[in-house]
């Protein structure tokens, strides 16, 4: 059933194939654009297709079908082409292959087309029909009038039909005009073709017969020259080589014939784009650079030389010259891309190709040229490779090692086989960026911390390592834990950020995350974690207490023995690991009469003196109970023990110790002191001294400015004044108004004593120079001003100036 199903779909097909003619008709008269026939098609699922595959035999003479739509179902024709010249005696019968396609079902088919002849058509064939016409040769010696051509067509014999020559044939260029009949003939013009030689006349022929029926053709008349034997060339072949950078104007070679007043031409190629001759010497120059390059037909040139008498053109013989242009090496080889600057990553697999080098020779186009590879930095790497012109990886890359790769430097030689030799050089610039191939690790690590360590206090550092390039360059964070602990981000360093207490915890556990960092591609693809212990280290930050505290004891004591008082009983319930602790009595234990075994306070009385007891006696005795273990600081407490010494008695049968335990509420009290004092930096230090240092200096040039000043203003006083001075005293003595009235009187009697003050001493002095009891008053040195008044407070009687 699956086999049938595209059977009944091409039948399907089919026969919505309306009519297909297998075989048609067509009169040799049709011309281009004929419809030959019509046929309907039906898809009304697809869009179809109507192809012409071939035609046999092989002709241009019909259009590829065409297929239009019209009302749901598709027409199709097929015409002549414009090329169509039917014609039943050459060709009767045309086989075409059609293809048709409706979706993903295809027909072919085979149309038949006969040609029926058509006796009333003129049919003109053959290349006489074509665009070039058909091409006569005749001598320049061919007889005036003689029959160069018979025209001959099928059945034109039979028709009666008329020729003509339509074209114009005016002088100069036709010595006069060609002629042709009934029967075909084409004649020669009457006056010959003498001087005509190289010509080509082209001749317009129109045929028509008596139904109004025509056709028209081309005939091209060349006439060739008669060579003479009066001129002939000293070489019948010459070849010549020249260089490609001759310039133009250039010589080539000269050619010489044998004859009378000869002039020379280039019948071949005409024209000639390359070379020229001299008509009256025969020397071939160039005209055009010679470029091998863009011309490559300039390699080899072949030249048709004519020598010919000038009054006889037609007398003139030719020879061949062959001209071959020598490629000179004159340009560099061109590369493209002319630099190369690239990128890639250093994971990039061997034969990774970087870029292909496309280098031309302009001097040799499509020549072979030579590469190499040469390395600069790194010197003779062989990361990279060249083959032939295509650029490699050759090794695997690796930047991992510090200074390994990043940057290569070289650059591609290429050399042409020219002489002389041409080199370019094409400059390359790989740089290999670094990939994050690996992931960073840390060791695990333990620290140990004292509990009374300070905030910031660092226990050590965490080390991780990255293989990537650069090396070990990792961020470290941490996860999860509490914040008691902090990882420096860039250094690894943990750092303590909250108190410690040994008592609480003594173990933490902290994960620290370790990540790439400053890497050039993806810095966040690979991470690593490690876990680090920190042990917490037990510090003596808790005193002993003792059970109890305060002990009260009497005993009896006999003359010569010692005994157990009591055994005192300490620990420190925040830690009871802890027993190791030492005794010793620090207070109370007049006469030494106690000691300390251990915790066992023990009363010795082993010899008799006069410090023996008579009486009951009281000790109050203090013991001091420390740490003993290695941990610092020692802390210590103190006990009291107040003990009853009864003395021995005669009557005493045995000796008794009675022992009281007496609470009290005396609490043994941890008296911490701390010292609170300013430290100043050592800079401050520094700035404070040299401040003091320049503040003093300045104080004493001041002082001494001032004592200078005062030195000038106060003279030493003359002795008039002083006289002055001192009879005014004695005169108002007991009395301000008197001293006063006594300095009126003086002022006029000696005004130049009272007023110039520089023979006076400063000193008062008793007339009498005797002791007094009178109290002195001491003054310093001092500057008057003028006029002087002076006032003595009640009970000073002398002033001394020194």
């Amino acid at each position: 059933m699956v086999l049938l199903r595209p059977l009944v779909l091409l039948v399907l097909v089919v026969s919505d194939l309306h009519c297909l003619p297998w075989f048609i008709n067509v009169s040799e008269s049709q011309g281009p654009g004929t419809v030959l026939q019509f046929f309907s098609l039906n898809c009304s699922s697809y869009m179809p297709t109507l192809k012409l595959l071939h035609v046999q035999p092989p002709t241009t003479f019909f259009n590829p079908p065409s297929l239009t739509r019209r009302q749901g179902i598709y027409v199709g024709k097929v015409t002549l082409s414009s090329s169509a010249r039917l014609d039943a005696l050459a060709v009767n019968h045309y086989e075409l292959q059609l293809q048709y396609t409706c979706g993903n079902y295809v027909m072919e088919g085979l149309l038949s087309v006969d040609v029926q002849r058509d006796a009333g058509h003129i049919q003109c064939a053959g290349r006489f029909a074509s665009p070039a016409g058909e091409i006569i040769q005749v001598p320049e010696t061919v007889t005036p009038g003689a029959r160069l051509y018979t025209l001959l067509l099928p059945g034109l014999e039979l028709k009666g039909a008329q020729m003509s020559i339509t074209s114009a044939q005016d002088p100069p260029y036709f010595p006069g005009p060609f002629t042709i009949n009934r029967q075909g003939w084409l004649q020669a013009p009457l006056q010959g073709l003498k001087g005509q030689a190289q010509k080509a006349f082209r001749l317009q022929i129109l045929v028509t017969s008596g139904r109004n029926q025509s056709c028209s053709g081309i005939l091209m008349v060349k006439v060739l020259p008669v060579p003479s034997s009066r001129v002939s060339f000293l070489t019948q072949e010459q070849n010549i080589t020249i260089p490609e950078d001759v310039v133009p104007g250039s010589k080539v070679v000269q050619v010489q014939a044998r004859g009378f007043d000869l002039r020379y031409e280039i019948v071949s190629p005409t024209p000639s784009p390359l070379f020229s001759i001299g008509r009256a010497d025969g020397i071939i120059r160039t005209t055009a650079p010679l470029e091998l390059a863009p011309a490559a037909g300039a390699a080899v040139t072949a030249l048709q030389v004519k020598a010919f008498e000038r009054l006889r053109p037609w007398a003139g013989v030719e020879m061949d010259l062959t001209v071959t242009v020598r490629p000179v090496n004159r340009w560099l080889p061109r590369c493209l891309p002319a630099l190369l600057i690239t990128q890639i990553p250093e994971t990039a697999p061997v034969g990774t190709v970087l870029s292909t080098f496309t280098c031309t020779d302009p001097d040799s186009p499509g020549s072979a040229l030579d590469y190499q590879l040469r390395f600069h930095s790194p010197p003779g790497s062989a990361s990279f490779c060249l083959n032939d012109w295509v650029l490699e990886v050759n090794d695997t890359l690796d930047c991992d090692t510090p200074g390994a790769c990043f940057q290569h430097t070289a650059s591609i030689l290429v050399l042409d086989g020219g002489q002389p030799l041409m080199t370019t050089e094409v400059p390359i610039l790989v740089m290999v960026t670094p990939v994050n191939e690996f992931s960073p690790a840390c060791a695990p690590r333990t620290f140990r911390v004292r509990e009374d360590a300070g905030l910031r206090t660092v226990l050590g550092s965490v080390v991780g390592t990255d293989m990537d390039y650069p090396r070990n360059s990792i961020e470290y964070y941490t996860s999860g834990g509490s914040g008691t602990f902090a990882v420096d981000r860039r250094s690894g360093e943990v750092h303590l950020l909250g108190p410690l207490d040994y008592e609480q915890q003594r173990l933490y556990r902290l994960t620290v995350l370790v990540t790439d960092h400053s890497q050039d591609q993806d810095p966040t693809c690979c991470s690593g974690s490690c876990t680090i212990t920190i042990e917490v280290e037990d510090v003596n930050d808790h005193a002993p207490e003792c059970e109890p505290p305060f002990q009260e004891l009497a005993i009896y004591s006999s003359l010569g023995r010692s005994m157990e008082v009591t055994k005192v009983s300490c620990r420190v319930p925040q830690e009871p690991q802890r027993l190791a602790f030492s005794y010793s009595i620090v207070g109370g234990n007049s006469q030494n009469r106690f000691s300390l075994q251990g915790a066992v306070l023990v009363h010795s009385d082993l010899t008799l003196g006069p410090s023996w007891p008579e009486q009951p006696h009281t000790y109050e005795l203090l013991i001091r109970v420390a740490d003993a273990g290695p941990s610092i600081p020692h802390l210590s407490t103190t006990a009291t023990v107040i003990v009853h010494l009864v003395p021995w008695r005669a009557s005493t049968v045995a000796t008794r110790t009675h022992r009281t335990t007496v609470p009290s509420v005396i609490t043994p009290l941890l008296v911490t002191d701390t010292e609170a004092f300013w430290q100043p930096e050592p800079w401050f230090v520094v700035v404070l001294t040299v401040t003091s240092v320049l503040l003093l200096l300045a104080l004493g040039w001041l002082l001494s400015r001032l004592l200078q000043g005062l030195a000038q203003v106060l003279p030493a006083p003359s002795k008039p004044a002083q006289a002055l001075l001192l009879n005014s005293i004695q005169e108002t003595e007991g009395s301000i108004e008197g001293f006063m009235e006594a300095l009126r009187t003086e002022t006029p009697q000696a005004p130049s004593s009272v007023m110039n003050l520089q023979h006076f001493d400063g000193r008062a002095q008793d007339s009498r120079e005797s002791p007094s009891s009178q109290p002195i008053l001491h003054l310093g040195p001092l500057s008057l001003p003028t006029p002087f008044y002076c006032f003595l407070p009640p009970g000073i009687h002398h002033l001394l100036f020194p």
